[in-house]
């Protein structure tokens, strides 16, 4: 997508700094060119904002753009141009809430993003891992106890690679594919049916080997874990982003901050697996897990902040549940300042994915992605959990959707 752009006489953040400028800005070719008073006019739409407030389009670190349905074992059994279908859908929903870049961190491949790249479907910037990798047992081994088969093919979340040599081959397999990062299921969880939460998954030397062929291809490494256990472990084996991190501890916060590594904690699903996974298809034995997680997940955001870990915005939802994406923004009110949770949601984002400086700001050469807000969110970050309510949404330079 890549359009021309100027927008006149808004109330633009400088997230880094914290506050607003008046001022206008200009797009062209899908990239910023000037943020400055009286700006000239360009080939394209000329808006006036009215004062306005201006933001960088939103991103979220945490998305499974494939996961149309919270019971994963029946996914693998849809047709992967239906699955598709539904998530072509749901990432126009993702990109009307204002989130212009994602970073899915298990299902979506290339053919989803070149999609969106060539625009055949609307939605997000994808940035993808292909398959998670997991261990047999492990969160991403979606199979019933009893079953013994698993198609590598069929549509799903994870793969299964068990010792060095497997994942290695996993991890190269994604690379080749195209994958931005990879995802490594290092502990138990919640919508899997026959791990526990507070079990790790790998080995050392496996957790190594991923982290190793990620960065022969200069990529890096998510990895999903809960306890403090296994978050130690997966730091250690280097390791750039824990995704959850419900139950950490000062020790996991040191090593976090000591390895400069991001926390992508995910709140709003543990809210929303509570009190409505059941309507969606999550498992009575899944949703008894969610227990396990949904108080922690509190406690392990504020020792984080309070430890100046960065922590990046993420919504980890499935099926329906997906519409509540923006609901993050309120659920975090309550716990963080509205700057950092902009800043989760922008600046943080952009560090984590290594696109600094082309998506989470407003700043000559950045992609002209953006939303515009009649309410301040800085008085009130709670007005980003109404998406509804945005004037505008644009992505590359072009208005994306508008108010009315």
């Amino acid at each position: 997508m890549s359009g021309s752009l100027v927008l006149r006489n808004g109330a633009v953040l400088d997230v880094d700094g914290g506050s607003y400028r008046e001022a206008d800005i200009r797009i062209v070719d899908g990239r910023i060119v000037e943020i400055d008073r009286a700006v000239a006019t360009g080939d394209g739409p000329d808006v006036d904002l009215r004062g306005g407030y201006v933001l960088p389009g939103l991103i979220d670190a945490h998305v499974h753009v494939m996961a149309a349905t919270a019971d994963l074992g029946l996914l693998r059994a849809w047709s992967p141009h239906y699955a598709a279908a539904h998530a072509a859908r749901e990432m126009g929903r993702m990109l009307d809430r204002g989130f212009t870049t994602v970073r899915d961190t298990g299902g979506a491949d290339f053919g989803l993003a070149d999609a969106q790249g060539e625009g055949l479907i609307r939605g997000p910037r994808l940035l993808f891992c292909g398959k998670a990798i997991s261990q047999t047992g492990g969160h991403g081994d979606e199979r019933p106890r009893g079953a013994l088969a698993v198609d590598p093919w069929a549509v799903g979340l994870s793969q299964l690679a068990d010792g060095v040599d497997a994942v290695r081959v996993a991890a190269r397999h994604e690379l080749r594919r195209g994958a931005n990062h990879l995802k490594v299921m290092a502990s138990g969880g919640v919508a899997s049916p026959t791990d526990r939460v507070d079990s790790t998954g790998y080995s050392d030397e496996e957790l190594r080997a991923v982290v190793e062929e990620a960065q022969a291809a200069n990529r890096y490494v998510a990895a999903h874990a809960y306890t403090a256990r296994a978050v130690d472990r997966a730091l250690r084996a280097g390791v750039r982003s824990i995704e959850h991190g419900n139950l950490i501890d000062e020790g996991s916060v040191r090593l976090l901050l000591e390895h400069d590594a991001f926390l992508v904690p995910n709140l709003v699903t543990y809210w929303a697996l509570h009190e409505l996974g059941r309507q969606h298809g999550l498992s009575e034995e899944s949703w008894r897990k969610v227990a396990d997680v949904l108080d922690g997940g509190y406690r392990s955001l504020e020792l984080a902040a309070r430890a100046g870990v960065q922590i990046a915005y993420g919504t980890d939802l499935l099926g329906d549940m997906r519409q509540y994406q923006s609901r993050e923004f309120e659920i975090r009110a309550d716990l963080q300042p509205a700057m950092d949770i902009i800043r989760s949601a922008t600046t943080v984002g952009a560090q984590l994915v290594g696109m600094a400086g082309e998506i989470g700001c407003l700043a000559p050469g950045a992609f002209g992605d953006l939303i515009v807000l009649d309410a301040d969110p800085l008085a009130d970050v709670r007005v980003l959990a109404w998406p509804h309510r945005f004037r505008l949404v644009a992505q590359g330079g072009e208005i994306v959707r508008r108010a009315g």
